[in-house]
């Protein structure tokens, strides 16, 4: 009680922090559910499948909006004020969620970074246009399966030491949770194991953890600026390249706006395979493993129909 005590007192001086596990000490009680923020529904779908009925996650954004140029809502802010938790990706891509955590004033929340220790791959420059770059590297780390187990193993860290009546079930919860995961990874790996081409372009620099993850090859990005359109010269780059090295499938994604990706598919006879960066984004895909099967599902039948 009196470590408790001493750590309200120091967390109402020193605001919010970003934690550790040494720094986190239980301050839920058992008679109320872990109150949880997340910034993204990948977050939201992990967090509920560790906690199940022990927690009540909100997430801030719904899966159809871009997590880059995203703007907080005035009830986003009330949910923030609430929270013991909030979850992000952190590695540059919530740009936002610093003055979002800093206008809450909620003293005591506790906010988890789960890409800690993933090591990122920096953001490539196509052209001497491309601006959309994160100084740690790029932060679409969710989208490899094996970086994914990391984020999961951190949260459900993060709900044991701030709830340890439940500890048992949280710890349980992540071992299934992480064996479906390979299960589903290892059917992925399979089902794209013998497509004819490996080589796509894609409309935003979201996948190189996908690609690197199942040996696919990014020959160019349509974005090259957050919020902003392709030059006409990136553009007659781009099908240029198509049409040289034979590429047959462009990678979209839902939440984009899908006129850039048929002008080059009309001009160069390439498929589009619409995909989404966030479970939710699209029918059928309202879990991670969903989203997952999914985007390797389409892009699979669009490779082969090459």
């Amino acid at each position: 009680m009196l470590r408790l005590l001493v750590f309200t007192l120091f967390t109402l001086a020193a605001g919010p922090f970003h934690w550790s596990l040494s720094d986190v000490v239980p301050i839920a009680s058992a008679a109320e559910p872990l109150n949880v923020v997340v910034t993204l529904p990948v977050l939201k779908d992990w967090a509920q499948q560790i906690g199940g009925s022990h927690v009540q996650v909100t997430s801030l954004m719904t899966g159809y909006e871009s997590e880059h140029t995203y703007s907080p809502k005035p009830s986003d802010l009330v949910a923030v004020r609430k929270a013991t938790l909030l979850l992000e990706v952190g590695a540059g891509l919530e740009v936002w969620v610093s003055s979002l955590v800093k206008n809450a004033g909620n003293a005591s929340l506790q906010v988890v970074t789960t890409s800690r220790g993933i090591e990122l791959i920096p953001d490539r420059a196509d052209s001497a246009e491309e601006t959309h770059h994160h100084a740690a590297g790029n932060p679409h780390v969710w989208l490899d399966p094996e970086a994914a187990a990391t984020m999961v193993q951190h949260i459900s860290d993060a709900m044991t030491i701030a709830d340890p009546a439940h500890a048992t079930n949280y710890r349980a919860n992540t071992a299934a949770y992480l064996q479906s995961l390979t299960r589903v990874h290892q059917e992925s790996l399979a089902r794209l194991q013998n497509v004819p081409s490996r080589t796509v372009i894609v409309h935003h620099p979201a996948w190189p953890y996908f690609a690197r993850r199942y040996d696919l090859q990014v020959a160019g990005t349509i974005l090259l600026q957050p919020g902003g359109e392709p030059s006409a010269r990136h553009l007659h780059r781009l099908i240029e390249t198509i049409k040289r090295d034979h590429i047959r499938v462009i990678i979209s994604e839902v939440q984009l706006n899908q006129k850039v990706p048929q002008l080059l598919a009309r001009e160069t006879g390439a498929r589009i395979a619409v995909l989404t960066t966030l479970p939710g984004g699209l029918p059928g895909t309202e879990t991670y493993l969903d989203m997952l099967r999914y985007n390797v599902l389409q892009l699979t039948q669009a490779l082969e129909r090459t």
